[in-house]
């Protein structure tokens, strides 16, 4: 059955039928649109046979953004670092996007060939499914982001995907996102005994080629 609520989203399919499956989650005032057309870039085996699934955000007001509706994952309502996730968005939009991964795995994906990954606020929301999501993913890629209450990860982060490999990647000039932002999530996932990984690259809020090529290597080593 399809969840009506379930969001809508942009597909891009193999030739064949599916046997792993990437959620991308795009960034603030984005949509689904905006990071398929990475997919040809990958370079992927055909023979690897994944699929990609890009949501679209809901439409909401953001409040740093004089209220204008945008598609956000969540609301920002202070440039505060500390505080700059609407921490009830965050958990809806997880709520919405675990819907996703739910609607694929019934479709015979099993959960350990999902790999979710997310771009600025995309990648708040796959940090914390990846952290909080009860069964085992293929892998967790945050791009240019930062995490939600990272001081809580302790007491709310599950044990299930620790052996999980965490893809984290930044831009050592992003001035959207100050790269210190992403490294420090980076180190959270660490000492709480996540399996995660860092590369910066010499870029802006942004991808790179070199980080598409990173990224490709990384799909098809955890898939």
């Amino acid at each position: 059955m399809i969840n009506e609520s379930e969001l809508p989203f942009v597909e891009v399919n193999p030739t064949s039928e599916p046997t792993a499956v990437v959620i991308w989650l795009h960034g603030l005032g984005d949509s689904g649109n905006g990071f398929a057309p990475i997919v040809p870039e990958l370079r992927l085996p055909e023979s690897m046979a994944v699929r990609f699934v890009f949501p679209h955000a809901p439409v909401r007001p953001v409040t740093i953004n004089n209220g204008m509706p945008m598609r956000a994952w969540y609301d920002i309502k202070t440039i505060d670092f500390n505080h700059r996730a609407d921490v009830q968005g965050v958990a809806e939009s997880s709520d919405s996007v675990s819907a996703l991964i739910e609607a694929e795995h019934a479709k015979g994906i099993p959960y350990d060939r999902i790999v979710i990954a997310g771009f600025s606020q995309g990648g708040v929301i796959a940090l914390n499914i990846g952290t909080r999501f009860p069964h085992k993913l293929a892998g967790v890629m945050a791009l240019s982001t930062y995490m939600c209450e990272p001081e809580k990860l302790s007491e709310k982060g599950l044990d299930v995907n620790k052996d999980t490999e965490f893809f984290c990647a930044h831009g050592q000039q992003d001035e959207v996102v100050p790269m210190f932002l992403g490294n420090t999530a980076f180190k959270v996932l660490k000492e709480n005994g996540y399996n995660a990984q860092w590369k910066d690259y010499l870029m802006q809020h942004n991808v790179c080629p070199q980080e598409i090529a990173d990224i490709s290597s990384w799909i098809q080593k955890v898939l």
